[in-house]
Protein backbone atom coordinates (compact mmCIF):
# COMPACT_ATOMS: atom_id res chain seq x y z
CA UNK A 1 0.00 0.00 0.00
CA UNK A 2 1.37 3.49 -1.47
CA UNK A 3 2.22 5.78 1.53
CA UNK A 4 -0.81 8.07 0.16
CA UNK A 5 -3.26 5.72 1.00
CA UNK A 6 -2.74 5.98 4.48
CA UNK A 7 -4.63 7.49 6.70
CA UNK A 8 -2.81 9.95 8.84
CA UNK A 9 -2.68 9.23 12.75
CA UNK A 10 -4.32 12.65 13.85
CA UNK A 11 -6.83 12.25 11.01
CA UNK A 12 -7.98 9.04 12.87
CA UNK A 13 -8.35 10.26 16.06
CA UNK A 14 -10.38 12.91 15.01
CA UNK A 15 -12.46 10.26 13.40
CA UNK A 16 -12.75 8.88 16.98
CA UNK A 17 -12.94 11.81 19.01
CA UNK A 18 -16.04 13.59 16.58
CA UNK A 19 -17.56 9.93 16.76
CA UNK A 20 -18.16 10.27 20.48
CA UNK A 21 -18.81 13.27 20.97
CA UNK A 22 -21.24 14.01 17.19
CA UNK A 23 -19.35 17.64 16.97
CA UNK A 24 -16.48 19.04 15.72
CA UNK A 25 -15.89 21.70 18.28
CA UNK A 26 -15.40 19.15 21.70
CA UNK A 27 -12.93 17.15 19.21
CA UNK A 28 -10.99 20.22 18.32
CA UNK A 29 -10.53 21.33 22.01
CA UNK A 30 -9.15 17.85 22.61
CA UNK A 31 -6.66 18.01 19.53
CA UNK A 32 -5.77 21.49 20.43
CA UNK A 33 -6.61 22.97 16.92
CA UNK A 34 -9.23 24.26 15.56
CA UNK A 35 -12.45 23.27 14.27
CA UNK A 36 -11.77 23.70 10.68
CA UNK A 37 -8.54 21.45 11.48
CA UNK A 38 -10.83 18.61 12.31
CA UNK A 39 -13.24 19.29 8.85
CA UNK A 40 -9.72 18.67 7.25
CA UNK A 41 -8.94 15.42 9.07
CA UNK A 42 -12.40 14.34 8.33
CA UNK A 43 -12.23 14.73 4.59
CA UNK A 44 -9.07 13.50 3.93
CA UNK A 45 -9.69 10.22 5.59
CA UNK A 46 -12.98 10.09 3.70
CA UNK A 47 -10.92 10.67 0.62
CA UNK A 48 -8.07 8.44 1.61
CA UNK A 49 -10.81 5.14 1.63
CA UNK A 50 -13.22 6.40 -0.82
CA UNK A 51 -16.12 6.58 1.63
CA UNK A 52 -18.17 8.60 3.58
CA UNK A 53 -17.67 8.21 7.34
CA UNK A 54 -20.32 10.84 8.65
CA UNK A 55 -23.89 11.77 7.66
CA UNK A 56 -24.16 15.98 8.33
CA UNK A 57 -27.49 15.68 9.51
CA UNK A 58 -29.70 18.45 12.17
CA UNK A 59 -28.56 16.29 15.17
CA UNK A 60 -24.95 16.33 14.41
CA UNK A 61 -22.22 14.70 12.24
CA UNK A 62 -23.69 10.43 12.54
CA UNK A 63 -21.21 8.04 12.41
CA UNK A 64 -21.77 5.84 8.96
CA UNK A 65 -21.83 2.06 9.33
CA UNK A 66 -18.79 1.85 7.57
CA UNK A 67 -17.14 3.63 10.68
CA UNK A 68 -18.90 2.42 13.56
CA UNK A 69 -17.40 -1.34 12.75
CA UNK A 70 -14.17 0.07 13.38
CA UNK A 71 -14.77 2.89 15.98
CA UNK A 72 -14.09 -0.28 18.69
CA UNK A 73 -10.60 -1.24 17.32
CA UNK A 74 -9.93 3.13 17.30
CA UNK A 75 -10.97 3.09 20.46
CA UNK A 76 -8.44 0.06 22.29
CA UNK A 77 -5.75 1.45 20.38
CA UNK A 78 -6.13 5.00 21.30
CA UNK A 79 -6.36 3.76 25.14
CA UNK A 80 -3.67 1.43 24.48
CA UNK A 81 -1.43 4.48 23.60
CA UNK A 82 -2.64 6.21 26.32
CA UNK A 83 -1.43 3.61 28.89
CA UNK A 84 1.75 3.75 27.03
CA UNK A 85 2.37 7.27 27.20
CA UNK A 86 0.85 7.32 31.10
CA UNK A 87 3.51 4.77 31.90
CA UNK A 88 6.11 6.90 30.21
CA UNK A 89 5.40 9.79 32.21
CA UNK A 90 4.57 8.21 35.36
CA UNK A 91 8.48 8.39 36.77
CA UNK A 92 8.48 12.19 36.26
CA UNK A 93 4.90 13.09 37.14
CA UNK A 94 3.84 13.97 40.60
CA UNK A 95 2.19 10.30 41.70
CA UNK A 96 -0.03 12.35 44.34
CA UNK A 97 -1.49 14.99 41.93
CA UNK A 98 -5.04 14.05 41.13
CA UNK A 99 -6.57 15.73 38.19
CA UNK A 100 -10.19 15.49 37.80
CA UNK A 101 -12.35 17.04 35.11
CA UNK A 102 -16.24 18.13 36.58
CA UNK A 103 -19.06 20.20 35.36
CA UNK A 104 -19.06 24.22 37.08
CA UNK A 105 -22.98 23.11 38.75
CA UNK A 106 -20.96 19.69 40.92
CA UNK A 107 -18.45 21.34 41.47
CA UNK A 108 -19.90 24.41 43.28
CA UNK A 109 -22.47 23.20 44.69
CA UNK A 110 -21.69 19.69 46.44
CA UNK A 111 -17.46 19.11 46.13
CA UNK A 112 -16.23 22.57 47.19
CA UNK A 113 -17.32 21.80 50.69
CA UNK A 114 -16.29 19.05 51.12
CA UNK A 115 -12.18 19.71 49.96
CA UNK A 116 -11.72 19.93 53.81
CA UNK A 117 -12.55 16.51 54.46
CA UNK A 118 -10.71 15.00 51.38
CA UNK A 119 -7.78 16.63 53.00
CA UNK A 120 -8.41 15.81 55.89
CA UNK A 121 -8.30 12.02 55.45
CA UNK A 122 -5.64 12.16 52.56
CA UNK A 123 -3.65 14.81 53.24
CA UNK A 124 -1.09 13.56 50.61
CA UNK A 125 -3.35 14.21 47.51
CA UNK A 126 -2.89 17.23 45.66
CA UNK A 127 -6.48 18.03 43.90
CA UNK A 128 -6.33 19.41 40.92
CA UNK A 129 -9.93 20.51 39.16
CA UNK A 130 -10.46 21.06 35.40
CA UNK A 131 -14.32 22.87 35.73
CA UNK A 132 -15.98 22.99 32.67
CA UNK A 133 -18.97 22.10 30.59
CA UNK A 134 -17.88 20.13 28.00
CA UNK A 135 -16.51 16.47 27.97
CA UNK A 136 -12.70 16.11 28.35
CA UNK A 137 -11.44 13.28 26.67
CA UNK A 138 -10.42 10.76 29.51
CA UNK A 139 -7.92 9.30 26.91
CA UNK A 140 -5.63 12.23 27.58
CA UNK A 141 -3.08 11.32 29.91
CA UNK A 142 -2.85 14.09 32.40
CA UNK A 143 -6.38 13.97 33.36
CA UNK A 144 -7.10 10.89 35.90
CA UNK A 145 -10.91 10.91 35.90
CA UNK A 146 -13.82 12.55 35.59
CA UNK A 147 -17.23 13.08 36.74
CA UNK A 148 -20.32 13.46 34.94
CA UNK A 149 -23.79 14.05 34.88
CA UNK A 150 -25.71 12.20 32.42
CA UNK A 151 -27.04 8.06 31.95
CA UNK A 152 -23.30 6.79 32.03
CA UNK A 153 -23.31 5.82 28.25
CA UNK A 154 -20.25 7.40 27.04
CA UNK A 155 -18.30 5.43 24.71
CA UNK A 156 -14.55 4.44 25.61
CA UNK A 157 -15.41 5.62 29.81
CA UNK A 158 -16.01 3.14 32.58
CA UNK A 159 -18.70 4.99 34.70
CA UNK A 160 -19.75 4.28 37.78
CA UNK A 161 -23.37 5.68 39.29
CA UNK A 162 -23.14 8.30 42.14
CA UNK A 163 -25.27 8.33 44.44
CA UNK A 164 -29.19 6.82 43.70
CA UNK A 165 -30.55 9.61 41.24
CA UNK A 166 -33.51 10.67 44.04
CA UNK A 167 -35.44 13.17 41.95
CA UNK A 168 -38.01 15.91 44.12
CA UNK A 169 -39.28 19.50 44.25
CA UNK A 170 -37.44 21.75 46.24
CA UNK A 171 -38.23 25.48 46.78
CA UNK A 172 -37.66 28.78 49.55
CA UNK A 173 -39.32 28.32 52.83
CA UNK A 174 -41.61 31.10 51.92
CA UNK A 175 -42.85 29.52 48.84
CA UNK A 176 -43.63 26.59 50.40
CA UNK A 177 -46.26 27.73 52.80
CA UNK A 178 -48.33 27.80 50.15
CA UNK A 179 -48.29 23.81 48.75
CA UNK A 180 -50.25 21.72 50.95
CA UNK A 181 -50.49 19.19 48.16
CA UNK A 182 -49.36 18.48 44.76
CA UNK A 183 -52.00 20.10 43.05
CA UNK A 184 -50.95 23.24 44.59
CA UNK A 185 -48.06 23.40 42.25
CA UNK A 186 -50.61 25.00 39.52
CA UNK A 187 -50.97 28.12 41.58
CA UNK A 188 -47.23 28.82 41.94
CA UNK A 189 -44.00 29.59 39.69
CA UNK A 190 -42.08 26.28 38.81
CA UNK A 191 -38.66 26.74 37.41
CA UNK A 192 -37.89 24.96 34.18
CA UNK A 193 -34.53 24.10 34.19
CA UNK A 194 -33.56 23.12 30.51
CA UNK A 195 -30.10 21.72 31.28
CA UNK A 196 -30.89 18.98 33.96
CA UNK A 197 -32.85 16.39 32.18
CA UNK A 198 -34.96 15.58 35.06
CA UNK A 199 -38.68 14.79 34.40
CA UNK A 200 -41.01 17.08 35.38
CA UNK A 201 -43.91 14.43 33.63
CA UNK A 202 -42.23 11.51 35.77
CA UNK A 203 -42.56 13.30 39.47
CA UNK A 204 -46.16 14.54 38.75
CA UNK A 205 -47.25 10.72 37.55
CA UNK A 206 -45.87 9.22 40.58
CA UNK A 207 -47.53 12.19 42.57
CA UNK A 208 -50.91 11.72 41.30
CA UNK A 209 -51.20 14.42 39.26
CA UNK A 210 -50.64 13.57 35.93
CA UNK A 211 -52.73 15.96 34.26
CA UNK A 212 -51.76 19.38 35.56
CA UNK A 213 -50.32 22.28 34.02
CA UNK A 214 -47.19 23.73 35.30
CA UNK A 215 -45.78 27.26 34.45
CA UNK A 216 -42.86 29.22 35.72
CA UNK A 217 -39.41 30.51 34.33
CA UNK A 218 -37.31 29.02 32.46
CA UNK A 219 -33.91 28.85 32.52
CA UNK A 220 -30.69 27.19 31.07
CA UNK A 221 -28.29 27.25 33.59
CA UNK A 222 -28.75 24.76 36.33
CA UNK A 223 -26.40 26.79 39.06
CA UNK A 224 -28.79 29.61 38.49
CA UNK A 225 -31.75 27.84 38.64
CA UNK A 226 -31.15 26.78 42.21
CA UNK A 227 -30.71 29.85 42.55
CA UNK A 228 -33.38 31.23 41.33
CA UNK A 229 -35.19 28.35 44.12
CA UNK A 230 -33.35 29.96 46.69
CA UNK A 231 -34.60 33.13 46.00
CA UNK A 232 -37.76 32.60 46.17
CA UNK A 233 -38.80 32.39 42.62
CA UNK A 234 -40.39 29.08 42.43
CA UNK A 235 -40.22 25.42 42.69
CA UNK A 236 -37.57 23.57 41.13
CA UNK A 237 -37.20 19.79 40.26
CA UNK A 238 -33.60 18.91 41.91
CA UNK A 239 -31.17 15.57 42.10
CA UNK A 240 -31.43 14.97 45.97
CA UNK A 241 -27.60 15.42 46.40
CA UNK A 242 -27.32 18.36 44.45
CA UNK A 243 -30.01 20.14 46.81
CA UNK A 244 -28.50 18.49 50.56
CA UNK A 245 -26.39 21.91 50.73
CA UNK A 246 -29.46 23.97 50.61
CA UNK A 247 -31.92 21.52 52.44
CA UNK A 248 -29.50 21.36 55.37
CA UNK A 249 -29.13 24.89 55.94
CA UNK A 250 -32.36 26.30 55.62
CA UNK A 251 -32.03 28.05 52.03
CA UNK A 252 -34.87 25.75 50.36
CA UNK A 253 -37.20 22.71 52.11
CA UNK A 254 -38.76 19.35 49.98
CA UNK A 255 -42.61 20.53 50.47
CA UNK A 256 -43.62 16.96 49.11
CA UNK A 257 -42.47 13.19 50.41
CA UNK A 258 -42.44 11.62 46.86
CA UNK A 259 -39.30 10.89 45.61
CA UNK A 260 -38.72 9.52 41.90
CA UNK A 261 -35.54 8.16 40.57
CA UNK A 262 -33.89 9.23 37.23
CA UNK A 263 -31.78 7.37 34.87
CA UNK A 264 -29.66 10.96 35.23
CA UNK A 265 -27.38 11.53 37.37
CA UNK A 266 -24.05 11.59 38.69
CA UNK A 267 -20.82 9.31 37.26
CA UNK A 268 -17.64 8.42 38.27
CA UNK A 269 -16.15 7.88 35.17
CA UNK A 270 -12.69 7.09 34.13
CA UNK A 271 -10.94 5.82 30.82
CA UNK A 272 -11.68 2.66 29.66
CA UNK A 273 -9.23 0.03 30.25
CA UNK A 274 -6.75 2.33 32.28
CA UNK A 275 -4.98 0.96 35.49
CA UNK A 276 -6.17 3.59 37.90
CA UNK A 277 -3.54 4.43 40.13
CA UNK A 278 -3.42 4.63 43.96
CA UNK A 279 -4.72 8.56 44.04
CA UNK A 280 -7.36 7.91 41.83
CA UNK A 281 -8.64 4.79 43.84
CA UNK A 282 -8.40 6.65 47.27
CA UNK A 283 -10.63 9.48 45.61
CA UNK A 284 -13.38 7.12 44.24
CA UNK A 285 -13.40 5.61 48.11
CA UNK A 286 -14.14 8.67 49.55
CA UNK A 287 -16.46 10.16 46.94
CA UNK A 288 -18.32 7.23 47.44
CA UNK A 289 -18.48 7.25 50.91
CA UNK A 290 -19.24 10.76 51.23
CA UNK A 291 -22.30 10.30 48.92
CA UNK A 292 -23.94 7.37 50.56
CA UNK A 293 -23.36 10.07 53.89
CA UNK A 294 -24.84 13.08 51.73
CA UNK A 295 -28.11 10.38 50.44
CA UNK A 296 -29.15 9.23 53.82
CA UNK A 297 -28.74 13.01 55.47
CA UNK A 298 -30.79 14.29 52.31
CA UNK A 299 -33.66 11.63 52.92
CA UNK A 300 -33.90 12.58 56.92
CA UNK A 301 -34.49 16.05 55.66
CA UNK A 302 -36.77 15.69 53.01
CA UNK A 303 -38.78 13.42 55.80
CA UNK A 304 -38.73 16.68 58.18
CA UNK A 305 -39.32 19.01 55.49
CA UNK A 306 -42.55 17.13 54.35
CA UNK A 307 -43.88 16.41 57.58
Amino acid sequence: MSEAAFIPFNALHALALVARHGALGPAAEALGVTPGAVSQHIRRAEDRCGLALFERTPRGLVPTRALLGVLGDLDTGFAALARAQASLMAPSQDRNLLTVTVGNVFASRWLIWRLADLGAVHPEIELKLLTTGTLVDLGRPDVDCAIRFGAGDWPGVMAEPIGTHAVFPVCAPGLAERLKTPADLAQVPVIMDQASMLSWPDWLGAAGQSDLKLAGPTISDPALAFDAAIAGQGVLLALGIMAEYGLERGQVVAPFPTITHSKFGYWFATARGRELPARTRKFRSWLLDQMSACETRTQKVVARSAE
